[in-house]
């Protein structure tokens, strides 16, 4: 590899030359058209041809006629996370309400697909998302900010007394999902283009690796609201119980906030702080879980999946501060 310097021409233009040999191999002079892209990592790749768009792919299911609706939505999850732009189900005539109605279901779940064509023994699913509009770390920031939020909010239902908060936390979890699934999505066609057999880009993988952790914050950020009748049904929650969860949950933010700023910026001496944190709050854990022990039933398995998922919360956010460092020293020029 080579440097070769950037320089300014008419005041408004940078221009960097071409090594001369590969200009030559190419066939190309003076005048003609070269082909730029942008990719993910922060390169560009120069083309002397330009690259075609490839054709629509499609993945066509039939319907068995037995499919429960779960086997079904999940057919159409693998094929739209697989990078397939056309999903295509044919079916029985007497199927067709079940499977229009996965169909539309799948659509709601996911961005970017919508039913486009629909006969009596099949219908075709197009998906309409583009991936530079909602590139792998906008995703990441926004799972960050929804599971951040759902997290102070399940916590704050049991404060408040608040059953409408705590349903509402467990349906945002169906937006940190759809976000997960676009970036495997941008993960399998690597930056839109069908695989072609090569490593997928570094950037992409790790991207996936993160959201799939913030995906499992969600999905215990859900879990805490979801103890909201057992553990508010019951005796309720005495003050000191409060505001040991509280403490809890605003030990694991803090190390979420940490870990993922740590990926943003690849700071690894605030990913090391994330990690080392885990040792402070594992005691808020283990007190708290000294404390709720007292408890019995259902309110005692309520109470302890809560301070579970606050746990693996800080788990899975000392996770990503790891990512993180990994991601730092891959990216960190190397020493001149």
């Amino acid at each position: 590899m080579e440097g070769r310097k950037l320089q300014l021409a008419g005041g408004s233009t940078y221009v960097v030359s071409l090594p001369k040999r590969w200009v030559t191999s190419a066939g190309l002079k003076a005048g003609d058209t070269l082909f730029l892209e942008a990719e993910p990592d922060g390169s560009v790749s120069v083309r002397y041809r330009s690259v075609e768009k490839p054709a629509a792919r499609r993945k066509v299911f039939h319907e068995k006629g037995e499919e429960a609706r779960e086997h079904l939505l999940r057919k159409f999850i693998g094929a739209y996370v697989s990078g397939f732009d056309l999903i295509e189900v044919r079916y029985s005539a007497e199927r067709g309400p079940f499977v229009r109605r996965v169909a539309r279901e799948f659509c709601r779940l996911v961005i970017g697909p919508e039913v486009i064509e629909e006969q009596r023994n099949a219908l075709v699913i197009q998906d309409l998302s583009d991936t530079s509009e909602l590139s792998a770390e906008k995703c990441l920031r926004r799972m960050h900010l929804i599971v951040r939020a759902m997290l102070d909010d399940a916590v704050l239902a049991f404060k408040t007394s608040a059953p409408t908060l705590a349903h509402d936390v467990a349906l945002r979890d169906q937006d940190v999902d759809r976000l997960y699934w676009m970036v495997a999505k941008q993960h399998t066609i690597k930056n839109g283009r069908p695989p072609d057999g090569s490593s997928t880009a570094p950037g992409l993988h790790n991207h996936r690796l993160v959201a799939k952790l913030l995906e499992r914050i969600g999905d215990h950020a859900q879990r805490i609201a979801e103890t909201y009748p057992t553990v508010i049904g019951g005796k309720g929650l005495d003050a000191r119980l409060i505001r040991e969860i509280e403490e809890a949950k605003v030990s694991a933010v803090a190390i979420l906030d940490k870990a993922f700023n740590s990926l943003l910026t690849g700071n690894i001496d605030l990913a090391n702080e994330a990690i080392d944190a885990r040792a402070a709050h594992q005691k808020l854990i283990d007190a708290l879980s000294h404390r709720v022990a007292t408890r019995k039933g259902e309110e005692l398995l309520a109470l302890g999946a809560v301070v579970d998922s606050l746990g693996r919360t800080a788990s899975y956010a000392a996770d990503i501060a790891e990512q993180a460092i990994n991601w730092a020293v891959l990216t960190e020029p190397a020493a001149s």
